[in-house]
Order: structure tokens, then sequence, then C-alpha cells
């Protein structure tokens, strides 16, 4: 299936957002890392994701949170690098194909993958300044 309309409400967001999660949760390679290393609490994580990618978005404010916080110390109990967002990405392209199109959902994958090599740049840094390497 392909998305025919573009991202263009809340609810969009909150359907891809709910799709891209779920799609997460059955990966064999990060279902694990968010649902046993992270232990996510889904009912308080996916209302802060719906505000983030709402403000990534559409400039909505809202959004409260330190990503590059929470995944550098992730990062620290399990290795995180290139496959890892790379499949993060694959997966997040896929969600957001299946259901929009649009130049609002081309925006949605750049910014992702724009987070994802900033994420990955700054935890490789991190871990290669005084701990493990990443990658």
């Amino acid at each position: 299936m392909t998305g025919t309309s573009d991202v263009r409400t809340r609810d969009d967001v909150i359907r891809m957002v709910d799709a891209f999660y779920a799609r997460v949760r059955s990966d064999s390679r990060l279902g694990p890392v968010f649902d046993e290393v992270a232990r996510v609490d889904w009912d308080a994580h996916l209302p802060k994701m719906y505000a983030f990618w709402e403000g990534a978005l559409f400039g909505t404010p809202g959004f409260r949170g330190e990503p590059l916080a929470v995944h550098a110390a992730l990062a620290r109990r399990v290795p995180l690098g290139p496959d890892d967002f790379g499949r993060w990405l694959e997966l997040f392209a896929e969600t957001v194909d299946a259901l929009f199109a649009g130049p609002v959902a081309t925006s949605a994958k750049r910014r992702a993958e724009r987070i994802a090599d900033v994420m990955l740049e700054r935890i490789t840094a991190g871990a290669a300044g005084g701990g493990r390497r990443l990658i």
C-alpha cells in the first residue's frame, strides 16, 4: 500500500507515529532494544513522539524532552551503531511511504535522516571520548 495524501493534521501524525512504533516493536533488531533494554513506557513515550513530530512538521510547540541524552544513556547500555540507525530509518521511511505521499511526508523522512545522523555522530563521539567504541 502506498499513501495517497500528505501528512496534514495531528491525527495524521498520531497515525504515523503509532504505525512506526508498531513496526519498531515487532522488528527483530530494534524491538528488543526498545522493549527489553530501554523498557520504554509506551503510554508515556508515544504522546512525546506525537508532540515531537507535530512540532518538527508543523512548528507546533509542545515537545519537552532531551532525546540526545536519552539515546546517549541507552548507548551506554547497548551498542548503537550505523546498522541500528539505518534500520530505524528504513522502518520510518517504509511507514511514511505506506501511509502518506507529499511534501510533508518527504520532509518527515528528511528530518528523520538528519536526526539519525546527529544522534549517531554524537553518540559515537561520546563513546570514543570516554567509553567503548560503538561502531
